[in-house]
């Protein structure tokens, strides 16, 4: 088999293959054998009809066509492999001759690739990291989510929302907002689950109240949307007291410090599992933010949510869980997930992207070797049988996708500049300025020697 590439032109290859005539022949033959076994010729047994017999009854064209279809099936995943491609949808075929008796056969193919963008920068990132050893900040932070899970809630109905509640209302629909109309929802203030104009809406509301929030939602073209809100009820979350007694008797501990002990022990333990995956995560999302590309191309992305959607589905059900379920106990509806799961391909198809600029601008190969060793880590009992099998399927070219991406990883990691940070401390901090009523800047603005 020859074939003759042309050069990746608006995100496509395409290229023109010639099969010899021994193999068309051969296919031909495979052709007439199969309709032999498949169809009834009078006369004859199963799979016995002389090709005369079968022409007359199906005609020559037609086993002639179902040759060449075959053919240029069995032949595209060899095309793959030859080209090193991954096309993002089916190819397309230019209009297919039908194959002829002792005569080379050619086609044109042309293959949707990925895009090929650039990065503004290929230095290296320079990334955020927690500190190695864990910090009072961080042991503070896990505590109060302990100790949030015997949180209590107050009805409040002597003042309007505060940003820090938990609001019960009916959402009813005016235009576009079918998503979040319902009955007795639950709202938690500040949350980001929901659009930022609900909490600047809300606050300052009382029970009894109905208001009509609008916004804009974040997608292309989107037109505004809005909803008529009442509130039904406010509940403040309330904390209880870290005392020895409550350590104790709440979590079994023999008092606050040997509570904290116990934590420390167990975030140094959690840190030394996750720290790799997350500078590997925040280097890689660095680098993304780098890729020179204004438009997501429609198809990747969509091979992307494919993939995604049924890895989660195949997680599911793995869980025994149906998706229906887990849309209900996670309180969210299918539109939402759907468009979360949008954007999450467009990450991934993002992060994909810059990583394949970064492996050409470092000119990285993979060697069989390299393919080798990947099937040999994949676990599976026979790595010679998946790899021919992978070989047999086409899909070979993604194995090597996979190897040079993690390549390029394995140098952005290793040259990423990373300022070391207490995250935790920082978000206390923040959560603290948040909670402290501004200054006023001036006399006037305190409502003082302000003569109108």
């Amino acid at each position: 088999m020859n074939i003759t590439a042309s050069d990746v032109k608006d995100g496509k290859l395409a290229a023109e293959v010639t099969i010899p005539a021994v193999d068309v022949d051969a296919a031909i033959r495979k052709a007439y054998r199969d309709a032999a076994h498949k169809y009834r010729f009078p006369g004859f047994r199963a799979g016995k009809a002389p090709r005369p017999v079968i022409d007359n009854m199906l005609g020559a064209q037609a086993v002639l066509a179902q040759a060449t279809n075959d053919l240029v099936g069995a032949t595209e995943p060899k095309v793959l492999n030859e080209l090193d491609i991954v096309p993002v949808k089916e190819a397309s075929y230019d209009d297919l001759d039908i194959v002829k008796d002792r005569q080379d056969f050619s086609y044109n193919v042309t293959f949707p690739l990925r895009p090929e963008a650039e990065l503004s920068s290929y230095d290296p990132v320079e990334i955020e990291m927690p500190p190695e050893e864990v910090t009072a900040a961080e042991i503070d932070a896990q505590i109060d989510m302990l100790v949030g899970y015997h949180a209590t809630f107050k009805e409040i109905e002597d003042r309007g929302i505060a940003d820090d509640d938990f609001v019960t209302v009916d959402i009813k629909d005016i235009h576009g907002g079918e998503s979040l109309a319902g009955q007795g929802r639950m709202i938690a203030m500040g949350s980001g689950n929901l659009p930022s104009a609900f909490d600047e809406g809300l606050i300052g509301s009382g029970v009894g109240d109905t208001k009509e929030i609008s916004w804009t939602p974040e997608e292309t073209d989107a037109e505004e949307a809005s909803v008529e809100v009442t509130i039904k009820g406010i509940r403040h979350r309330e904390l209880p007291e870290l005392t020895d007694e409550f350590a104790k008797t709440s979590f079994g501990f023999d008092g606050v410090d040997a509570m904290r002990d116990a934590v420390k022990l167990e975030l140094e333990q959690d840190k030394s599992s996750k720290l790799p995956g997350l500078k590997e995560q925040r280097s890689v999302s660095a680098l993304a933010e780098r890729l020179e590309l204004t438009e997501m191309d429609k198809d990747y992305e969509s091979t992307i949510f494919s993939e995604l959607g049924q890895n989660f589905l195949q997680n599911l059900s793995q869980r025994g869980m149906t998706l229906d379920a887990w849309l209900k106990s996670s309180q969210i509806t299918s539109e939402q997930f759907i468009a979360d799961l949008h954007h999450q391909a467009d990450d991934v198809a993002r992060e994909s992207l810059a990583l394949d600029a970064l492996a050409r601008k470092l000119d990285i190969e993979v060697s069989d070797e390299d393919v080798d060793a990947e099937f040999e880590r994949a676990g599976v009992d026979d790595p010679a049988a998946s790899k021919e099998s992978f070989i047999a399927e086409g899909r070979l070219p993604a194995v090597r996708d996979s190897i040079r991406r993690s390549k390029a990883i394995e140098w952005l990691v290793g040259s990423a500049r990373v300022s070391v940070v207490d995250e935790a401390a920082r978000r206390a901090e923040a959560d603290d300025d948040a909670d402290e009523p501004s200054e006023p800047s001036s006399a006037s603005d305190a409502g003082e020697g302000a003569d109108e």
